[in-house]
């Protein structure tokens, strides 16, 4: 029923965000312009900031960046204001992600959400029950030629070149929608990748498995050199889920018509093996564990109960570091690609955060929103910068056309340069990234199949198919509860 209200109050909003055409403007040289009979000193829809009235374009942004991160942004915002200097970005952090999603979800009931917002697929499917984001797509294609500050040049839209540069999987993310429609841009990414014990590996002659089975192989072994170990740790739930189904080729959500698939028998069977390694004592999870399996893989090897591999975010690298008090290194790290069910057929899950602009009463915001949100993201050198700054992928396939950034990633190590270590083999696997589709209730299903991952590989009632099926049909019915079907 709370869902519900919220969903109606969403739509509501759309009453005061009338659809928006591009307008020429005089954004660049000092004259902002607006619509027919608006003001650009607030109202709804307008400038969250109404006590500015200097005549110049004021953008709200809303993001989740720390003290380090907003230096590099506001570093590169001066860049901006000298291309347009009636641009003024007004930024704010807001909290974690979902402090974002929630502050946004309430001030679009009352027109008076930001114009541009860090955002996950979900966050805007559910800004979109009240169509409340601008579609990309008439601003991605326009032609029009905008002047700049120093009397230079662009189209407003994107070129080819700046188009093929985005990685294609992280750019696709914005048409996850079920529309073809481009709701979003990418900002800057994170996937999962392998971590193992490489001191560990070359002692024993290990390899690192590319496939599933191999993985499977490479526990028992390491299971008889050492018993008291649990070899593997994955840190989350949903993400194996949700990659296994994309590894197979097996449904998992669709964003029309019947959106909940994943209850088919390659996951119910996918899932009875991984409880079959749980059982055996091969592999545990955060939520099994009490916590990040970074914390066993960090162990010092003679622990017990420590990790010799863990798959996690290549942006939690820093938190895979095994350094002791005293500054020195339990052992080395490697880092890989994350086992496949096809290893010629790679698959990787996409992550971290992405730019959308909201629709506004006064076309000339939505323009200058758009501007900075190209200029963010096709920035080569802001997306190194802030690329080394994050330990989040840069979304641009020549960022290593930045020499600071190319050099950096060449003195990638095993011990203090794991961050870039992972990166880099982040970007190595380009071709792999995938997204799931977004719709009204797409978290619903993600936070449900993490939820029954855990149950299945632990519960005594899912030591049988017949078990296993009915903890499959709850969680389909538990999706469809959230969202009041």
């Amino acid at each position: 029923m709370k869902r519900r209200i919220v969903s109606l109050l969403l739509a509501l909003a759309l009453l005061a965000l009338p659809l928006l055409a591009i307008t020429s403007c005089d954004v660049l040289t000092g004259n902002a312009g607006t619509e027919p009979g608006e003001n650009n000193n607030g109202g709804n829809g307008g400038n969250k900031n109404p006590a500015v009235n200097d005549g110049k374009i004021h953008i709200t942004f809303y993001h989740t960046m720390g003290e380090s991160l907003r230096a590099v942004l506001d570093k590169y915002i001066v860049e901006f204001n000298k291309l347009y200097p009636n641009i003024v970005i007004d930024h704010k952090q807001v909290g974690g992600y979902d402090d974002v999603r929630d502050q946004i979800q309430t001030e679009i009931t009352v027109g008076d959400q930001p114009h541009i917002a860090y955002c996950y697929p979900d966050h805007v499917a559910l800004y979109n029950i009240a169509y409340a984001v601008q579609t990309l797509d008439e601003y991605i294609n326009s032609q029009e030629v905008v002047t700049r500050a120093d009397g230079s040049t662009e189209i407003l839209g994107l070129t080819q070149e700046q188009i093929d540069n985005f990685i294609d999987g992280y750019y696709n993310e914005g048409k996850a929608y079920g529309d073809g429609k481009m709701y979003t841009m990418p900002m800057s990414k994170s996937t999962e990748v392998f971590y193992y014990n490489k001191t560990f590996f070359e002692q024993h002659n290990l390899s690192v498995p590319k496939t599933w089975d191999e993985l499977e192989a490479l526990c028992a072994t390491i299971k008889a050199i050492d018993p008291d170990s649990i070899p593997l740790g994955y840190d989350s739930e949903a993400n194996w889920f949700i990659t296994m189904c994309e590894q197979y080729q097996s449904p998992y959500t669709s964003a029309t018509g019947e959106h909940f698939l994943f209850d088919n028998q390659t996951n119910r069977d996918f899932v009875a093996r991984f409880r079959r390694w749980y059982e055996l004592g091969y592999v545990t999870t955060q939520e099994l564990s009490g916590g990040y399996t970074s914390a066993l893989f960090t162990k010092a090897p003679a622990d017990t109960g420590n990790s010799y591999m863990c798959i996690g975010s290549s942006a939690g690298a820093n938190h895979q570091i095994p350094k002791n008090d005293d500054g020195t290194y339990k052992f080395e790290v490697g880092i890989a690609s994350i086992p496949q069910v096809n290893a010629n057929a790679p698959k990787a899950i996409s992550q971290g955060p992405s730019l959308c602009v909201f629709k506004k009463r006064n076309a000339e915001e939505v323009k200058a929103s758009w501007l900075f949100v190209k200029f963010l993201t096709t920035n080569l050198d802001f997306q190194a910068e802030f690329g080394m700054a994050s330990g989040y992928i840069p979304v641009l396939e020549n960022v290593t056309d930045n020499a600071v950034y190319a050099e950096e990633l060449a003195n990638a190590n095993g011990y203090e340069g794991l961050p870039l270590l992972a990166t880099k083999v982040a970007l190595e696997q380009a071709n792999a990234y995938y997204t799931s589709p977004a719709f009204n209730g797409s978290s619903a299903a993600r936070d449900q199949v993490g939820q029954l991952m855990q149950f299945c590989m632990a519960d005594p009632t899912c030591s049988n198919a017949a078990g296993i099926k009915a903890a499959f049909e709850n969680a389909i019915y538990e999706c469809k509860y959230q969202i009041g079907e």
